[in-house]
């Protein structure tokens, strides 16, 4: 974006502070113009022709628009809410499960997705139901603050099993 004397045109459209239309004016006149105004001459759009200038705040322009890029950041980051991978294992002790269960629960709570997945080694293909039965035992600790948004499926070597928090009503 171009301002004041970095604009080279020798004509240029000029818009007041207030968006009042001042007509086609040289650039010394309208740099002149925004000066006395106690502001600056900003170039919009510079493939018109002439090319649109606007008399305003630089600064306060700026500050405005990296407002506005913040809260549609803030708003993407809302709508794209992220899922956290949890991995459980067909032999897990019991306060190793009770430690996942916290740990999701606390990040379900911020209204995240869980995955929870099982990889199976070796001979524990041969008994996915034990795997299955523990996803399941997993999403029961949960039940109070999530539900299952993908029952368990067995994909290759791995079960996988998608919790998402409970809808407010």
């Amino acid at each position: 974006m171009f301002i004041n004397e970095q604009i080279h045109a020798k004509e240029v459209m000029v818009i007041g502070p207030n968006g009042e239309q001042l007509g086609i004016k040289s650039i010394k006149d309208a740099i002149t113009l925004s000066t006395y105004a106690g502001f600056d001459l900003v170039m919009i759009n510079p493939n018109a022709n002439p090319p649109v200038c606007k008399v305003m705040d630089y600064n306060k322009f700026k500050y405005q628009n990296k407002k506005k890029q913040k809260e549609n950041i803030k708003k993407q980051r809302e709508s794209n809410l992220e899922m956290k991978e949890y991995r459980l294992s067909v032999s897990i002790d019991v306060h190793d499960f009770n430690t996942r269960v916290n740990n999701s629960s606390k990040y379900l709570q911020k209204g995240h997705r869980i995955k929870a997945t099982i990889r199976f080694k070796g001979r524990e293909m041969a008994h996915t139901e034990l795997g299955y039965n523990v996803l399941l035992k997993f999403a029961d600790a949960l039940s109070d603050i999530a539900d299952i948004d993908q029952k368990p499926i067995l994909e290759g070597r791995n079960m996988t099993m998608i919790l998402m928090p409970k809808k407010e009503k």
